[in-house]
């Protein structure tokens, strides 16, 4: 068992010398992030003088913008190198972080901050594109390997961060800022060292198969996903079914303050706990949730475990602080169960329920479905959810588990679909003599 450990697995993860390489650079990125995510709301309010409503107005807009980084990210990796893109994502990032350090006027920073988000998404979902093409089948144990490192980075950069508030001037928040610039340099570098995985908007290519070509060798039109109602209907559902992150970093700490005797020393407590779950379990539970079927079943339980926290959140709510702190940091543990449960499934449906010739811009779609959260799932859980107080909690559960059951269903019927399609393309295919 011990060959099959993380440790273990870092060291010869699934596409070998490049998946290696990748790896230590998203950690390296996701350190800097941690960094910047840590500290950019007390820079903002604090070195460049904001209000509520203008910070409030600066992320909307950058979360907005970055919606359409997965679908433009997408779309150019049918046409351009997936490593030279993720390195022009890195650079321009570095660029943008460059210019908050001689920019603090609100009108200046919100084309800024748009163009950090939109750049960031679209690294994210070009190192999608990397992860499937070089690690192939075992994606799965890829995407793993990437939570684990990149969840270690956040908290990294995360205690990093700690300088700012602690020195209490605009130049240590400008240090901050230089050091995730930094990471996006060294992360740029590292990437450079890979190699370009085979395929344009393939997962992976046999040797001699060209993109586009169906059996037989005769070229086939690349389908847009934009016209795939059943590809669409899948990102339509997971959207919500991202709302775990939402729950976490939003719903769960205004509770406690707003609704509960709870301390609210609780509150760093869901997220180094989601932390660390993350970092010791998320091999687990992909191969526990191996395959587009076990992804497929994973929504089952991804309902049911969502609609748990959100009955411990309801349990919680005017207790006092000990039973209100037990009730929430369960509530929390549920979360980040759901959570790894997610993570698995939305990777591996997106991947193969993506038509094999185009998955490039498939997947550039399917990552709009963090980032329409990111923008929405906060609103809806403060404007909506907890405005009807535990019944919102207990809808939200409900949902949750309707949605899950919806989505699984819908993704084993077009599962089935795809099946049949590629049945009909090689029996139709001619034979050749």
């Amino acid at each position: 068992m011990r060959g099959n450990g993380l440790l273990a697995q870092l060291r010869r993860p699934p596409g070998g010398r490049d998946a290696r390489i990748m790896l230590l650079a998203q950690c390296v990125d996701r350190t800097g992030t941690g960094v910047w995510a840590a500290a950019s709301v007390l820079y903002f309010t604090y070195a460049c003088g904001m209000d509520a409503r203008q910070l409030g107005l600066l992320l909307g807009v950058g979360a907005v913008a970055g919606i359409a980084g997965s679908p433009l990210a997408g779309r150019a990796a049918e046409r351009v190198p997936v490593r030279r893109l993720l390195i022009g994502c890195h650079l321009l990032r570095l660029g943008a972080m460059g210019l908050l350090l001689v920019v603090d006027d609100f009108a200046a920073l919100l084309p800024v901050v748009a163009l950090i988000c939109l750049a960031e998404r679209a690294a994210k979902t070009l190192e999608m594109l990397f992860a499937t093409r070089v690690a192939g089948e075992r994606r799965a144990t890829y995407q793993a390997l990437f939570r684990s490192v990149a969840n270690a980075g956040y908290a990294l950069g995360a205690g990093v961060a700690a300088i700012g508030p602690a020195v209490g001037t605009a130049g240590a928040y400008r240090v901050l800022i230089a050091a995730n610039g930094l990471s996006y340099v060294l992360a740029a570098a590292l990437v450079w060292r890979t190699r370009e995985p085979s395929g344009r908007g393939l997962v992976a290519v046999k040797a001699g198969e060209e993109p586009g070509a169906v059996a037989g060798g005769e070229p086939s039109a690349v389908p847009s996903p934009w016209r795939d109602r059943g590809y669409l209907l899948f990102v339509l559902l997971d959207m919500p079914l991202n709302l775990d992150d939402s729950i976490l970093n939003v719903g769960l700490p205004l509770w406690l303050v707003h609704h509960t005797g709870a301390p609210h020393a609780v509150v760093p407590v869901f997220l180094v706990l989601n932390t660390v779950l993350v970092v010791l379990l998320q091999l687990r539970f992909s191969a526990w949730a191996e395959g587009p079927r076990g992804a497929a079943a994973a929504l089952r339980w991804y309902g049911v475990t969502v609609a748990g926290s959100c009955l411990l959140i309801v349990l919680a709510t005017d207790a006092g602080p000990w039973v209100a702190s037990v009730a929430l940091l369960a509530a929390a543990l549920l979360v980040t169960l759901a959570e790894l449960m997610r993570s698995v499934s939305s990777w591996e449906l997106a991947v193969v329920l993506a038509p094999p010739g185009a998955r490039a811009s498939y997947l550039g779609v399917a990552g709009m479905s963090q980032s329409v959260q990111k923008s929405a799932g906060p609103l809806l859980l403060t404007g909506v959810v907890m405005v009807a107080g535990p019944f919102g909690w207990l809808g939200l559960g409900a949902a949750a588990v309707g949605l899950g059951a919806l989505q699984r269903r819908a993704s084993r019927r077009r599962l089935a679909e795809l099946d049949r399609a590629a049945s009909t393309e090689v029996v139709d295919a001619p034979s050749i003599r």
